[in-house]
């Protein structure tokens, strides 16, 4: 079997190289965990290179890549923060709707993307979604300054705060 995936991997290497690409081979180990928090199943993939170096990514309940790590341990902390996190939002009467939204988001990021590399769009129609976003953006600085932080073990990742006040981004 290890002889086939090498086999395999020598074939995509060369055909990777012939197309000009440069391609780094890596010893690494993938790690899938998986957590069952009350009906919530969480899961998230995990990579370590021969460079100690760890890369984080949710695969569920929505996909979502997380961080690089340089520690062992730090990964560790961080899906700890997360499932301490998601632990407390499943008892939230709008955890469906929390993951359902997330779920769309991801969607429309994909089909915009295919959007950009299969069609030529007009100026106008990008305009249009840059101002869509930003009343989105708008939509979520309002939700969040209308909503009761409940979750203190850390400071969010992409909210500034100042003394466990976040403000607006």
């Amino acid at each position: 079997m290890r002889r086939l995936i090498n086999a395999e991997l020598a074939s995509q290497t060369m055909q990777l190289r012939q197309m000009g690409g440069k391609v780094m081979l890596m010893n690494s180990k993938m790690c899938y965990v998986r957590f069952d928090l009350e009906g919530l199943r969480v899961s998230y993939v995990y990579n370590v290179n021969k460079r100690d170096k760890y890369f984080l990514e949710r695969i569920k309940p929505y996909p979502l890549a997380l961080c690089e790590f340089e520690k062992e341990n730090d990964i560790i902390e961080a899906i700890k923060y997360d499932l301490d996190q998601f632990k407390m939002a499943n008892k939230s009467h709008h955890i469906d709707e929390f993951i359902d939204i997330n779920l769309r988001i991801t969607k429309i990021i994909k089909k915009f993307e295919d959007m950009f590399l299969y069609y030529d769009l007009k100026p106008e129609y990008i305009d249009e979604i840059y101002r869509r976003l930003d009343l989105v953006d708008q939509k979520l600085d309002d939700t969040l300054s209308h909503s009761e932080r409940v979750y203190f073990k850390k400071d969010p990742n992409n909210i500034p705060c100042d003394d466990n006040v976040c403000k607006d981004v």
